[in-house]
């Protein structure tokens, strides 16, 4: 019993060192694997403070109130998941070098456009055209979104693989990490300056990203999956497999393609079970700016508790890849997602449960579902991007990935329209004082919302378990499986 008890920290530790020794086959990985890194933490940055603020922004600087202000966040982000519905088709049509191009092109010109008119306060039709230059980045997310996952398959080996998908998510948080604690927190608190210049700051680096891009893709067309490595590590080429295609399919055959194999519909319906989970991540940017300001006060850390987050991702895949890897991807998956609901009940509990004042309270209660999400997230989340990552043919990643939004899009329509409805009737201005008088029942305090939208969250992964021969139908899911 003792040798057992002792076998088991010793082989979780010779995997987590194993897992380290495993970024070197990193090393098998051209230049333009390295550039679209760099250019993913400065999109990373820039995309989670851009979104961070915005229902923020338009409230206290361009003078909306909640709902018009919830319509325009809204606006901005079905629009992403529309635009995802065809820009996967686009990217794998147009290459990665020239989506990329177009896309941080019109993510940099949304942004110096919200920050000239963010700032411009006489300037005619100012609220219009704010708002437009805020929904014009929407095309522009989608295709960056497509063009990195495209981009960290075709410029990884087989046996980087799993590797290179694991640096981007990690340095994709450390831009959200920055994004809190450097940009919203920075601009807002050290510094006590306009909102607006936040988007600044990301069009500063949408213009480092487009240098980046130019001078360090230049190799298109490498095709890492027709590499192969001999016991020495060194790289061959398979033949004819490595040469590129001598034309690329057009948009509207990659997308015929797609949506008449049965794996796509799959993935579609299991996208559809996580989505009141997914959402939560919504409440991060429509609900919780405000509910923040209005329940802990004006000084609130926004871009501190915006990071916690990002942080705990990063620190939780480091440390948890090399244990995750070990169970079934969909049960792995249904777990995580579990977890991640059950974050919106910590958000019910009395808020004198975490400290003496409401103020500090609210905020480490705000902490602790952070904590609680982020657990659930480091489990779910990458296993719905292998899965995604997995069935998708060769050369139609992206088309997956994006039409497969498309449940997406219909959740956050949905929170969207209604989060301004959702603040006015249960975080309204003033709550704070009500809150501490407590002349308020449970329905008509925040904790109520948070209520009815964990209703929403665990249903998902219990209809997914409830269906999950279906679900899992064809798919090669058991790690034991993919062993032998």
């Amino acid at each position: 019993m003792a040798q057992a008890a002792t076998a088991a920290p010793k082989g979780a530790l010779e995997m987590m060192i194993q897992y380290f020794k495993d970024f070197g086959v990193l090393k098998d990985n051209p230049r333009e694997y390295w550039a679209i890194q760099i250019i993913n933490f400065l999109d990373s940055t820039a995309y989670f403070a851009f979104l961070g603020i915005g229902i923020v922004f338009f409230t206290t600087n361009v003078g909306m109130g909640d709902i018009s202000a919830g319509y325009v966040v809204t606006a901005m982000t079905i629009s992403v998941t529309l635009s995802l519905l065809v820009s996967g088709a686009i990217t794998d049509s147009l290459g990665i070098k020239k989506s990329l191009l177009l896309a941080i092109g019109i993510q940099t010109v949304s942004r110096i456009g919200v920050t000239v008119f963010g700032l411009w306060e006489g300037a005619p039709a100012r609220t219009i055209l704010v708002a437009a230059f805020f929904i014009l980045s929407a095309p522009g997310l989608a295709m960056t979104i497509t063009v990195f996952q495209s981009a960290n398959r075709r410029f990884s080996t087989k046996r980087s693989r799993s590797a290179s998908f694991s640096l981007w998510y990690l340095i994709m948080n450390m831009g959200g990490v920055v994004a809190g604690y450097v940009v919203i927190d920075g601009v807002r608190l050290t510094w006590d300056l306009n909102n607006s210049w936040i988007f600044g700051i990301g069009a500063a680096c949408g213009i480092l990203s487009l240098i980046t891009a130019t001078l360090l893709l230049r190799r298109e067309d490498l095709i890492l999956d027709a590499v192969e490595q001999d016991e020495e590590g060194a790289l061959t080429q398979k033949g004819e497999d490595a040469k590129p295609p001598e034309k690329r399919p057009g948009v509207l055959h990659i997308l015929q393609t797609v949506i008449k194999q049965d794996a796509f519909w799959r993935l579609m319906a299991l996208m559809g079970a996580v989505l009141g989970v997914r959402a939560v991540f919504t409440y991060m940017y429509l609900l919780m700016p405000k509910y923040w300001i209005r329940v802990i006060g004006e000084d609130v850390a926004m871009g501190a508790l915006q990071a916690v987050n990002p942080i705990c991702i990063v620190v939780g895949i480091v440390l948890t890849i090399p244990i995750v890897g070990r169970f079934n991807v969909f049960k792995m998956l249904v777990f995580g997602a579990v977890i991640s609901s059950f974050s919106l009940v910590v958000l019910m509990l009395p808020w004198g449960w975490f400290g003496a004042e409401m103020a500090t309270g609210y905020f480490r209660m705000s902490i602790a579902m952070l904590v609680v999400l982020s657990i659930g997230e480091i489990l779910w989340s990458p296993k719905l991007s292998e899965y995604c990552a997995a069935i998708a043919p060769k050369g139609m990643e992206g088309s997956y990935l994006g039409m497969s939004m498309l449940p997406w899009f219909l959740a956050k329509t949905t929170v969207g329209l209604m989060s301004g409805h959702m603040l006015l009737q249960w975080c309204p201005e003033g709550i704070g004082e009500r809150i501490a008088s407590g002349e308020l029942s449970f329905w008509e305090t925040p904790e109520a919302m948070w209520f009815v939208l964990f209703i929403w969250a665990i249903a998902g992964p219990a209809g997914a378990w409830l269906f999950r021969g279906w679900l899992t139908r064809g798919a090669d899911l058991d790690p034991e499986k993919k062993a032998a």
